[in-house]
């Protein structure tokens, strides 16, 4: 039998020695060992792959057929109304986390890509080298750009070598149109950012690409229509005293929200820190892991130095991990993911009484904005620090400041003076 002593008592070893995730066990327990998972978590994960081999085996489905999508319709069609022999694995926060270890034991973690003909193939590896290599855009932006592309030029030209000459602004609109009838605006606008971005592409290459970007539709945003939701100086104040700051993790996620309040890093930034990011003679945080690629330097406050000195000498555990930030548990010698840096500041919402009001980490970001706009600092240099390309991007800080609009602001026609 290929389980060790340690978990051979589990419900169901049938169901595992006998079935489509047959092959998968050995790795899948040698990946949350090498995690260092406690004996208990791997019995409990185990039997969740367990319960879901006996699910593939009763829907005749062969190990091929596992996907992303797969692992959906099981979690939220057949758990819900599970009717497999007691006792299975049905609820709970363990199968999602083991099914997601699952996927990771297969090549490229399990995601299966939609089949697209070779030359189309081709142009969107080469699309996709442009998007990184000149655009310097993030690993997500440019799979989902070259997604997006690709179901495109699969629709348009099917096996076909894609030449953009073929392509005219009604085929463009009908199938904006076609996507309009199944997808959110926002959705929709990702769509045509995609397309315009790989019209720019095919213009840099000498092509005529005007006509059909300006064929593109403009899809309504509404998200700047009110003030950007921030904290106020009595709610900061109650944020960052909600971290116990005499527990190891209390420290580590202290001197995240520091990072995040003080500095507007991202959840990415922050995880992609090492301990060379940081020169503590003057006082300089390097930034490598920006969402343009480029290497930034921001001069680090006082406030989120101390934090950062005070989780290294008290509170980082003993690893050789050279990320600034890493877990406290199991599995340990990897970095916090941006989802567990997520989850720890919504946990000091709760604790400050704002999970109402407030979650995820990129309102500290906004509040970090908003605090430099209040203090004087131009727009120009408040892109600079947040690291944005485009200074319309950080122009929806200048409505915060209220003083000021009041100020400039023309009396309405035929109200009062």
């Amino acid at each position: 039998m290929f389980l060790d002593d340690s978990l051979s008592h589990i419900p169901h070893p049938d169901w595992l020695s006998d079935g489509p995730l047959t092959p998968l066990v050995p790795p899948f327990i040698t990946r949350l060992r090498s995690q260092h998972y406690a004996d208990r978590t791997v019995i409990a994960y185990v039997n969740c792959l367990a319960h879901f081999g006996f699910w593939l085996k009763n829907k005749g489905l062969e190990q091929s057929s596992i996907s992303p999508a797969l692992i959906k319709r099981f979690l939220q069609h057949h758990l819900p109304n599970c009717h497999c022999p007691a006792p299975c694995r049905s609820a709970g926060s363990d199968m999602p986390a083991a099914l997601k270890h699952l996927l990771k034991c297969f090549p490229q973690n399990g995601i299966s890509q939609p089949t697209i003909a070779e030359p189309i193939a081709r142009e969107l590896e080469r699309f996709g080298a442009y998007l990184s290599n000149t655009c310097g855009v993030a690993p997500v932006t440019r799979n989902r750009r070259m997604h997006d592309i690709g179901a495109f030029l699969s629709h348009q030209f099917g096996e076909q070598a894609p030449v953009t000459a073929q392509i005219s602004g009604e085929q463009l609109e009908a199938y904006i149109s076609q996507l309009g009838s199944h997808l959110r605006p926002a959705s929709l606008r990702t769509v045509c950012n995609s397309l315009r971005s790989y019209l720019r592409y095919r213009a840099l290459l000498g092509e005529p690409t005007a006509v059909l970007s300006n064929a593109l539709p403009k899809i309504a945003d509404w998200r700047h229509t009110a003030l950007p939701k921030v904290l106020s100086d009595k709610e900061l104040s109650a944020f960052l005293v909600a971290f116990d700051c005499t527990d190891p993790m209390g420290q580590r996620d202290y001197a995240i929200a520091r990072c995040l309040v003080d500095l507007g890093l991202r959840g990415q930034e922050v995880t992609d820190l090492t301990l060379e990011s940081i020169d503590w003679r003057r006082a300089v945080l390097t930034i490598n892991g920006t969402k343009s690629k480029r290497v930034q330097k921001l001069p680090l406050p006082e406030f989120t130095g101390e934090a950062i000195a005070q989780y290294l000498r008290h509170g980082r555990p003993q690893t050789n991990n050279r990320l600034l930030f890493v877990r406290h548990r199991a599995p340990f010698g990897i970095s916090l993911s941006v989802s567990a840096i997520r989850n720890s500041m919504n946990r000091a919402f709760v604790r400050c009484g704002l999970r109402d009001r407030y979650c995820n980490t990129h309102v500290l970001r906004r509040t970090a904005a908003t605090r430099l706009q209040q203090a004087g600092t131009s727009v120009k240099a408040i892109a600079d620090i947040l690291r944005h390309q485009s200074l319309d991007t950080v122009r929806v800080y200048v409505r915060v400041d209220l003083d000021t609009l009041r100020a400039v602001a023309l009396p309405w026609p035929g109200g009062q003076s």
